[in-house]
């Protein structure tokens, strides 16, 4: 059997041949505080290990101050929107409300930036100000799945994808939740400065680099009950340990003290998954660390550990899951 330990190994990321980036995060009047705080902890928080050549953050202040934010804050910024003239990359955190009004001064800075080649990226109903701003005129873009049948009505000429996590459409980027603003982040951070800077980002973060699937996976998801998750907790975590192992439901069912039919059901509403998809989504992230930092081993290695026994399977998984190969992968994410 074969055993690949995975480990943190801490190393100094050396920024590729850009200049340090300049990005601009704007703020509002109605701030909502989480997209800030996202842009911010990528783009903005102090990183040391990554060399001189990381981002160079500031605000940008869409109206005079002092602003609200969401959750009783009071923001004051220092500058206007002349600083979008500076900007290599602008962040629009989630908009007060899709059915606000954008102001046109933005609207105008936001299409002069956009005109001498500044990338333009959304989080959330953020992507309501690129529409307005006439941006996503014959691209495609993505926001939180609750929004997307409005805007497709109100922008037709923009087509609206309601199950990816991002869209990357070159000079203008889109994602959809809240959190998948970090997918997106963390996406353009590994277009700028590589898969090893990326990935000390999300281990920073204490998430993982990447995520498969789309929005479908939360819509409508059960929310955890305190009493099953405190049951299953210790034997999800003990499933995670050995997923190079054959993992049978009838002895999962014994371990957890459960009858077969009563442990498919509360496992089920415990994780959103059946047990068969969630032991194949753990392998798929378990088979992911050990491409990106087990540089050395061999992929039909990284297979058994992984639990898929054979490349081959492997392979399978990866093209219908993650829409690549193992060795593309590795290829595309390893150190």
């Amino acid at each position: 059997m074969v055993k690949l330990a995975l480990m943190t190994v801490s190393v100094k990321i050396m920024p590729n041949s850009l200049r340090r980036p300049r990005v601009v995060v704007l703020a509002y009047d109605g701030l909502c505080t989480f997209e800030f705080g996202i842009a911010y902890e990528v783009f903005g928080l102090p990183r040391p290990e990554m060399g001189e050549g990381w981002y160079h953050y500031s605000v940008c202040g869409v109206e005079p101050g002092p602003l609200r934010a969401a959750g009783g804050l009071t923001v004051l910024v220092d500058r206007g929107l002349e600083v979008l003239a500076e900007a290599d990359l602008i962040v629009v955190p989630g908009w007060r409300s899709i059915d606000a009004p954008v102001p046109e001064p933005l609207i105008d800075a936001l299409r002069q930036a956009h005109e001498r080649g500044a990338r333009i990226m959304s989080l959330c109903s953020g992507v309501a100000v690129l529409a307005a701003s006439g941006l996503l005129s014959g691209r495609r873009a993505t926001t939180h799945w609750r929004y997307v049948a409005a805007l497709a009505a109100r922008y037709r000429q923009t087509a609206f994808d309601a199950n990816v996590l991002y869209m990357d459409e070159g000079s203008i980027l889109t994602a959809a939740g809240s959190a998948a603003g970090i997918d997106l982040c963390l996406h353009v951070v590994r277009g700028d400065f590589g898969a090893e800077a990326a990935n000390s980002v999300a281990r920073r973060l204490v998430l993982p680099p990447h995520r498969e699937g789309g929005q479908a996976q939360f819509i409508s998801a059960p929310v955890l009950e305190e009493r099953e998750g405190m049951r299953l907790g210790p034997l999800l975590e003990w499933m995670r340990e050995r997923l190079d192992e054959e993992q049978s439901i009838s002895l999962l069912a014994q371990r957890a003290g459960m009858s077969l039919r009563t442990f498919q059901r509360r496992f089920e509403k415990t994780t959103g998954l059946s047990v068969g998809n969630w032991l194949l989504k753990e392998r798929l992230r378990r088979a992911r660390d050990l491409l990106e930092r087990e540089v050395a081993a061999s992929l039909d290695d990284i297979a058994v550990a992984s639990g898929f026994g054979t490349l081959a399977t492997m392979r399978h998984h990866f093209r219908k899951r993650l829409g690549t190969s193992p060795s593309a992968y590795r290829k595309s994410f390893g150190v």
